[in-house]
């Protein structure tokens, strides 16, 4: 038998994606692990932007021409951008609010193209790294209705989306073995920050003199990655949204069917616009 093969997006320096990748190959699994910028040591590795859709597609082309299956997707890469809620309008990537652009239609677009080379095995997994904030996502924004902005909300919402999407591919392919797992990484310390200070130097600055408090209170991405590959190798670990290793339910607003069919068909529509 050969190796088990995954895929483990936004695997930058001192990121969950980067531990997730790393315990995975000590496991024994064959690696890829995706970046928007500078290659990664130590792994297989192709440059991935998600919300620049011909990136998506030269990705999933170039895994297609290098394997035959995909046996776990880890969908770790996001933002989290504006901090310190000073936007007061929604920022546009692609005519869409930055954080849904990338978290969630990017995301739902890479796993769809991957998706022949995940239902070719067995069985097979795909993990969406979501957040406790999904509730503070509102099915208002997840549906484009007017709404007052908030980039916090907006942020919630678009992981609010995955854990939607999560359950839309259990529905549908869980019948030929692909589990979908939407699993809250846990109080992690990592870089995602950053760029959401970038425009708040003195928060900025600030947070780089109480990063050694931080890691002290915080998980290590090593240790959240523990907890995610456990998830994602566990055969009982049926499909659902996870917190701290187990599967609980998730926001009231992740059980709405009549938002969860509408955002599927939205989505699908975006995702034929090519």
């Amino acid at each position: 038998m050969s190796a088990p093969r995954a895929v483990v997006t936004g695997a930058g320096p001192d990121s969950i994606g980067r531990a997730v990748a790393d315990a995975l190959a000590a496991a024994g699994w064959e690696v890829v692990v995706t970046t928007r910028g500078a290659a990664v040591d130590a792994h297989a590795w192709h440059a991935l932007d998600l919300a620049d859709r011909s990136s998506v597609a030269a990705f999933a082309g170039w895994y297609a021409d290098h394997a035959d299956r995909l046996d776990l997707l880890v969908n770790s890469a996001g933002i989290h951008l504006d901090l310190g809620s000073r936007w007061t309008e929604p920022q546009l990537a692609d005519g869409h609010e930055i954080h849904w652009r990338t978290n969630y239609l990017g995301t739902v677009d890479l796993t769809t193209a991957l998706l022949p080379a995940l239902l070719v095995p067995e069985t097979s997994c795909v993990l969406h790294v979501v957040s406790q904030l999904h509730e503070r996502g509102t099915t208002d924004q997840l549906l484009g209705r007017p709404a007052p902005y908030d980039s916090w909300a907006s942020y919630g919402t678009s992981k609010l989306g995955l854990v939607h999407h999560a359950a839309l591919l259990a529905d549908r392919y869980g019948d030929r073995g692909l589990r979908a797992l939407a699993v809250h990484p846990g109080a992690v310390s990592t870089n995602i920050a950053n760029r959401g200070l970038e425009t708040r130097p003195l928060l900025r600055r600030l947070r780089n003199l109480a990063r050694p408090l931080e890691r002290r209170m915080l998980m290590t991405p090593a240790e959240s990655a523990a907890h995610l590959v456990r998830v994602a190798n566990d055969p009982e670990a049926t499909s659902g949204y996870y917190r701290k290793g187990h599967r609980v339910d998730p926001a009231p607003a992740a059980s709405d069917l009549a938002a969860r069919a509408e955002l599927a068909t939205t989505t699908q529509e975006w995702l034929a616009t090519r």
